[in-house]
């Protein structure tokens, strides 16, 4: 790989990233930036797909005796918050940082894997296929996203999913599960101390939960976690003993406990009736001496476990979540990501998959 080559690829990642800021791309709102992304396509002679607002597209001289190795990243954004100091839309570019919304999340990664795919798009001595999908509806964990493009893609056997973690391997991932929980009771007249207070029931049971301790520690992911974070009853009176409250659980789980584990957990202890929202986004990990994870680990990169979810926990293989970029800048006013933090995350991809592919 020429000094010039990579120059190339990083000033059309840089200048791509720029069209998608200007871009709106809420989710199940993708269609202009598919759109972008297939006009880039285009011009490089890539054939592509689409399924949804979903793209993908496979190197030239894939073949179906090899194994497949993802490089995924979404174009989906959430909206601005309304601290936003400058236009989202508009990316600016200001003491080496790149402003604009969905520029760490996760359009630097993004870009970063579609340079990486042209990379090794014409190559004939891979070991490995490569496959590339820009996916939508990942900041909502939607149903038209990642999930509804993998079956198009052909065997995969393990993936790097771009999003922003200053380029250290995320090796393990809390998975998430949403509970929605009713405590029954029965109305009355609070002044003559009548009926069952649904309220109190709930407390009870939430009491319950905020010392509620899980037995097994996970090393990258410590504790799995229960957290109420939403209550409300119907009642609006003051003087009525509310007959229903509805409480919220939020479950962050570490790759030692399945969804089950938990749900047996709560039905052993909670009198309030619950049902999970969904049991889709599972806690996922990679070992350790997984090729890619050993490749990182002699590139000096670090390994951790990341305690928010992603596409990752929706891939039925090994997953490597890694990519320029820092998370504690998503979803924040002012969004930015560093133009050197895209061009290291080009090298570094390319260092990274040239020990084995």
């Amino acid at each position: 790989m020429s000094k010039q080559t990579i120059q190339n690829l990083q000033s059309e990642a840089i200048s791509l990233l720029k069209e998608l800021i200007s871009t709106p791309s809420f989710s199940k709102e993708e269609n202009d930036t598919a759109d972008i992304i297939s006009a880039f396509f285009e011009k490089h002679g890539v054939p592509y797909s689409r399924v949804g607002n979903n793209i993908y597209a496979r190197n030239k001289n894939y073949q179906t005796s090899r194994q497949s190795i993802l490089l995924n990243s979404h174009h989906d954004t959430v909206k601005p918050n309304k601290h936003y100091s400058m236009d989202p839309f508009t990316p600016t570019v200001k003491d080496g940082k790149l402003f604009g919304l969905g520029s760490n999340d996760a359009g630097g990664c993004l870009v970063s894997l579609i340079a990486v795919f042209l990379h090794y798009y014409h190559s004939e001595d891979l070991k490995h296929n490569v496959v590339f999908a820009a996916s939508a509806e990942e900041e909502i964990s939607g149903v038209n996203g990642i999930e509804l493009v993998l079956p198009y893609l052909g065997q995969i056997d393990f993936g790097i999913v771009g999003e922003p973690t200053k380029l250290e391997m995320a090796v393990a991932e809390r998975g998430l599960m949403v509970i929605d929980c009713t405590a029954a009771g029965r109305p009355g007249h609070a002044a003559r101390n009548e009926g069952e207070n649904a309220l109190y029931k709930a407390v009870d049971d939430i009491n319950w939960i905020r010392d509620f301790r899980f037995e097994k520690k996970s090393d990258l992911l410590g504790e799995t976690r229960m957290s109420v974070t939403v209550i409300d009853t119907e009642n609006k009176q003051h003087n009525v003993v509310p007959a229903q409250c509805k409480f919220v659980i939020d479950v962050r789980v570490n790759e030692l406990y399945s969804f089950d584990e938990i749900l047996d957990a709560l039905k052993l202890n909670m009198k309030s009736h619950f049902k999970p929202r969904t049991t889709r986004m599972k806690s996922t990990s990679i070992p350790l001496d997984h090729p890619l994870v050993k490749a990182g680990i002699a590139l000096g990169r670090g390994y951790y476990g990341s305690p928010t979810t992603s596409d990752k926990a929706l891939m039925p293989f090994p997953a490597l979540k890694m990519g320029p970029g820092d998370s504690a800048r998503s979803h924040t006013a002012d969004e930015y990501i560093y133009i050197d933090e895209i061009k290291e995350g080009i090298e570094t991809y390319i260092q990274l998959l040239d020990e084995f592919i």
